[in-house]
């Protein structure tokens, strides 16, 4: 046995002696909904350590959204459900099947052959697996964060012919529904202010798509930066004894403007 594979058959024991008697006792009243949050939260904290850049920081963030897998497959042993080898088989086979071009005699030209091959096999076996009329754009999970979600969801509506022609025709939609939301706010109507943006940011997600850009990381990225900026007129104004609210607003501006020259 090799050493990686001795120390996983570990790990899974482990976390077995954990929710046995005499283990842990936070860890044995856990649930797969207890859970969840957390599943979440490791993965959050893989995506801030790749963002990061820090290799050691990802190992240890990669360990911790591990044990999520190997806690909930151990919760589900438990009730006889599956065994973590019957999820590593699992994704064995699919990993095989779904990749024709390795594993068999399928040609690709492009990442994009891939991509729509992944598509199709994935509704192959969801029409196999007896779900009827399958939509283009199932599969995504709902607690993927909009934009991200927005994303995916053009991706996939474009695997099967339904996409803009370019992103150009992507720009004029933003300014259409830019309009739309002046509309609605004229018209002081929340609900529809509230469709009327969600259409707004849709679009500008499209946009970003068919740039080669993921709206979702423009945005974590525009969010890193204004806390930068936010921070840096904070401590200014702390060190020259003046405080946001004292400002004009056109004073504010230019504070603000000022600082954000500085590296």
């Amino acid at each position: 046995m090799s050493a990686e594979r001795r120390d996983f058959v570990d790990l899974v024991a482990l976390m077995h002696r954990l929710r046995s008697p005499g283990g842990c006792p936070w860890d044995a009243e856990q649930t797969h909904r207890s859970l969840r949050p957390y599943l979440l939260e490791e993965a959050c904290e893989v995506l801030d350590a790749i963002d990061d850049g820090s290799d050691a920081d990802l190992r240890d963030e990669l360990g911790d959204l591990l044990l999520q897998v190997v806690f909930h497959a151990e919760l589900a042993a438990e009730r006889g459900a599956f065994t973590i080898g019957d999820v590593i088989a699992g994704l064995s086979a699919k990993l095989v099947r779904r990749h024709p071009h390795v594993f068999a005699e399928t040609e690709v030209s492009s990442s994009a052959d891939v991509e729509r091959n992944w598509s199709a096999i994935k509704r192959a076996e969801r029409e196999e697996a007896g779900v009827r009329a399958p939509s283009a754009i199932d599969g995504l999970p709902r607690a993927l964060p909009a934009l991200a979600r927005a994303h995916r969801m053009g991706e996939k509506a474009a695997n099967v012919g339904f996409d803009w022609d370019c992103a150009a025709g992507v720009r004029d939609k933003i300014d259409e529904e830019l309009a739309e939301v002046d509309l609605a706010l004229a018209g002081g109507d929340s609900a529809a202010l509230e469709e009327e943006i969600g259409d707004l940011l849709f679009a500008v997600a499209s946009f970003a798509r068919l740039n080669a850009i993921q709206a979702e990381s423009a945005l974590t990225g525009a969010l890193a930066k204004f806390d930068t900026r936010f921070r840096r007129l904070e401590r200014h104004l702390s060190e020259t004894g003046q405080s946001m609210r004292g400002l004009a607003a056109a004073d504010l501006e230019a504070l603000w403007q000022s600082l954000k020259k500085r590296a």
